[in-house]
């Protein structure tokens, strides 16, 4: 563990702006080890994910910002309604093909099943974004929530939001919500090692859309 975080630490203060004389590793702490453990060699650290959780926080309205939390949330000018934006944001669950909300990659698929959305007003005041799924495309977070932003905002209808979902094309009317206010939080795996190869080899299946299948 200690020579793990020692490499991270080297790398990321490698791709990092370099420090002020005097000043701490511009890497160090930005990613910790807590414990390290040997894995059968079937294990994937990709594939064999039963899911991922991500958290988006956003600062909405005068009141809720701060100069304190500008390095990890997303700032917005007006405030939000929570519930309207997980109304939003529950049209698009299920097993669906997400190309209208991420970039796509060479011989990947896009179908993706998004098992939750949900946004709350936290303690601190910030509306944190919830959202799990099997897995995430390119950018997918970011343009769900900056889809239901704009719903959330008046720029956008539901019906909008439903058109992209079931006409998936790859353009310019999803805006991608920035960057600073994305955390992943969890990743998912089988507890035993028997379920480690079983779920990369489904995961690497390119599974269809519902609307796609056979006979459909």
């Amino acid at each position: 563990m200690r020579k793990l975080n020692g490499a991270l630490t080297r790398v990321l203060s490698g791709i990092a702006p370099a420090p002020r004389p005097g000043a701490r590793p511009a890497g160090l702490g930005a990613i910790l080890v807590r414990s390290a453990a040997a894995v059968d060699p079937s294990f994937d650290a990709r594939f064999s994910a039963l899911s991922r959780s991500y958290v988006y926080r956003i600062a909405d309205g005068p009141r809720h910002q701060s100069p304190l939390t500008r390095g990890y949330t997303a700032w917005t000018p007006r405030e939000l309604d929570p519930e309207q934006l997980s109304a939003a944001g529950r049209q698009l669950l299920g097993l669906h093909d997400f190309l209208s909300f991420c970039k796509p990659r060479p011989h990947a698929t896009t179908v993706r099943e998004l098992r939750s959305v949900d946004f709350r007003r936290a303690e601190s005041g910030l509306i944190e974004a919830r959202l799990q799924a099997d897995a995430f495309c390119h950018h997918m977070v970011r343009a769900i929530v900056g889809a239901c932003l704009a719903v959330g905002e008046g720029r956008r209808d539901e019906a909008w939001l439903r058109g992209r979902l079931e006409h998936p094309v790859r353009d310019s009317e999803i805006r991608l919500a920035p960057p600073e206010g994305l955390c992943l939080e969890r990743i998912a795996y089988p507890q035993d090692a028997a379920g480690w190869a079983d779920q990369a080899e489904r995961a690497r299946d390119r599974r269809a859309a519902p609307s796609e299948a056979p006979g459909s």
